[in-house]
């Protein structure tokens, strides 16, 4: 068993090694370009939802409180009609970048954190590099992309989008996992 306190240094280096690679795979590299479309008649749009007073928030529409009004005439008329989708409204505004960022890398904090937890459970101080490299390598990917299958499950995300961001999280674990087995405490 290894000690947490043992394991400070992968915890954070990993979370920067993260932090980095997300940050070039969503900036340099093209292949998430294009995981969302413009709206047609966008401005239009946009308009309507600032007449209509939309706040932020998630909606669904066509919207029904229940399976009982789910099956209402209206509602199947409506869901038949179309459109039929999701909306997450954000605050007016730029992204507030910095927020968005320190929560990402926080977020990268917290799942090599686990990581830790578990690798220094399970493994003891020695454990040869391939060893610690496929644990904390495992648990990394499940951190990062583990749920990432249920927005195009529930909420209607493309599968290739979805699997842009299983691959995202694939080389986020590879690189967690070389991380810790490269510092695991011998």
């Amino acid at each position: 068993m290894v000690e947490l306190t043992a394991l400070w240094l992968p915890i954070v280096l990993s979370a920067v090694v993260i932090f980095v690679a997300s940050s070039i795979m969503h900036m340099v590299l093209p292949y998430h370009r294009s995981d969302y479309s413009k709206l047609p008649n966008e401005d239009s749009i946009l308009a309507a939802l600032r007449k209509e007073g939309v706040v932020p928030g998630n909606y669904d529409f066509p919207h029904c409180t229940g399976p009982k009004e789910m099956n209402s005439p209206e509602i199947m008329e409506k869901f038949k009609r179309g459109p039929v989708g999701l909306i997450n409204i954000v605050p007016n505004g730029p992204p507030a970048m910095g927020k968005i960022l320190s929560q990402w890398f926080a977020y990268g904090l917290a799942i090599s954190f686990v990581v830790a937890y578990l690798t220094g459970r399970t493994l003891a101080p020695g454990t040869a590099y391939l060893a610690v490299f496929r644990v904390a390598g495992t648990a990394a990917f499940l951190g990062y992309a583990g749920a990432v299958a249920t927005d195009s499950i529930w909420k209607g995300q493309s599968w290739s989008t979805t699997f842009k961001f299983i691959f995202d999280g694939l080389v986020f674990g590879a690189l967690t996992g070389g991380v810790f087995g490269w510092l695991w405490p011998r």
